[in-house]
């Protein structure tokens, strides 16, 4: 599903509390730091294992990095063919990979490219799956959303929106949950084209509520300090209340946002349809710092990765950016001779990219030179999947690409 045809999208009005203090962000940034080394030990144990990638960016704050590596010179193992192309970021866990394809199927394959099953939903499918206690959650385009029982294949129950679904779900774990006040103690939160952020029961399938904005939901809603945080094709940023569907905030931070945010330490980052990339401090919703290339103005449909100190992401110009996510401080860019589209993935060995162009890149973290590429030879949309000394990959050639040590 091309973008390219949303140009009648509403601008959004710049709001006059977006004023960029850099010594703002300095204050702000040593007052989380150590705040966050913590929480993110806890968050990337929670959404990442040697042998699980069970959201397509890692955790539920979508920071796009692992913990493990891959080898340094990693070697094609299998390919399995689907029937149309991959739009969709694979996903694994307990070494079943779960990915999706424009022929409308979901496909369940084992480490070892064999089948295991596939289901077909009716329409195509172009967002990535989660996975969660054995039961994978995905959206196609006629707006519906399927739990399907990762084992087997089966399909446990459906939810209907009322416009196509081009994101990931995230999911929360209601800690206060009991028998006794019947909450649901996992709720699904999806967007959809039909403006609405839906909050799902991820047990029953059943609704718990639905949040209106003003624009279609492209991207994933991040899970952060028990709201969902998202940026929609009315230019705002949305946080919401997950246990009751409330907003918190709406606030003007470009035209439209195509892809999904990334949060940490109270701080969201985001990329926009104009090559806007803006850091937000979620608490009074003020721009700490933002990067434009005036140049190009194209736009950024990948989500960031972050790492203890950086945030890297890729454009349309065909470079990959890196910049201090203390001040928004330019680190180094790269020209990938392709669109990235993709998320970059942050490694432990490096920083992982694929382009429209069909290479997969390993970068250096520190100065962007190119550790180890591979010429796929066909556009890749969606992100790699990572765990230890693997990584798969969706193309649109309908391919998914297993790359591993030999």
């Amino acid at each position: 599903m091309s973008l390219e045809r949303k140009n009648r999208y509403p601008s959004a009005k710049t709001s006059s509390n977006k004023i960029a203090l850099r010594s703002h962000a300095e204050m702000l940034y040593k007052k989380v730091f150590l705040l966050g080394l913590l929480l993110n030990v806890a968050l990337i144990a929670q959404g990442q294992t040697s042998s699980c990638w069970s959201n397509f960016r890692g955790d539920m704050q979508l920071r796009g990095r692992t913990p493990v590596s891959v080898p340094d010179n990693p070697a094609l193992l299998w390919n399995f063919k689907t029937e149309d192309a991959i739009k969709a970021a694979p996903v694994l866990c307990k070494d079943i990979i779960i990915i999706g394809s424009v022929d409308g199927n979901v496909y369940g394959l084992g480490l070892d490219g064999s089948l295991k099953w596939k289901i077909n939903t009716g329409n195509g499918i172009e967002a990535p799956a989660l996975i969660h206690e054995g039961m994978a959650y995905v959206g196609n385009l006629d707006g519906k959303v399927f739990a399907i029982e990762v084992n087997s294949g089966r399909t446990r129950w459906t939810y209907e929106t009322e416009g196509q679904i081009m994101g990931a779900p995230n999911l929360w774990i209601n800690n206060k949950a009991t028998s006794a006040n019947q909450e649901a103690s996992a709720i699904l939160i999806i967007g959809s084209y039909d403006y609405y952020l839906h909050g799902i029961d991820a047990a029953s399938g059943k609704g718990l509520w639905k949040y209106e904005a003003d624009n279609f939901i492209n991207g994933a809603p991040a899970i952060y300090d028990g709201k969902a945080v998202f940026g929609g094709c009315d230019g705002l940023l949305h946080q919401v209340e997950i246990r009751t569907g409330m907003v918190k905030s709406r606030e003007p931070v470009a035209t439209y946002v195509a892809g999904s945010v990334a949060v940490e330490n109270g701080l969201t980052y985001v990329g926009d349809y104009d090559g806007k990339f803006t850091c937000v401090d979620l608490k009074n919703g003020t721009e700490v710092w933002s990067y434009s290339n005036e140049a190009s103005q194209l736009p950024f449909i990948a989500a960031p990765s972050l790492s203890e100190k950086n945030v890297f992401i890729g454009n349309r110009d065909k470079f990959v950016y890196a910049f201090s996510k203390k001040d928004g401080k330019l680190l180094w860019k790269l020209n990938t001779r392709g669109r990235v589209d993709a998320s970059p993935v942050l490694m432990k060995n490096g920083l992982l990219i694929v382009t429209m162009r069909g290479d997969v890149l390993i970068l250096d973290e520190g100065d962007g030179k190119i550790k180890w590429n591979y010429e796929l030879g066909s556009p890749v949309t969606g992100n790699p999947a990572v765990i230890q000394d693997k990584l798969i990959i969706g193309a649109d050639d309908g391919r998914v690409y297993c790359f591993g040590k030999k």
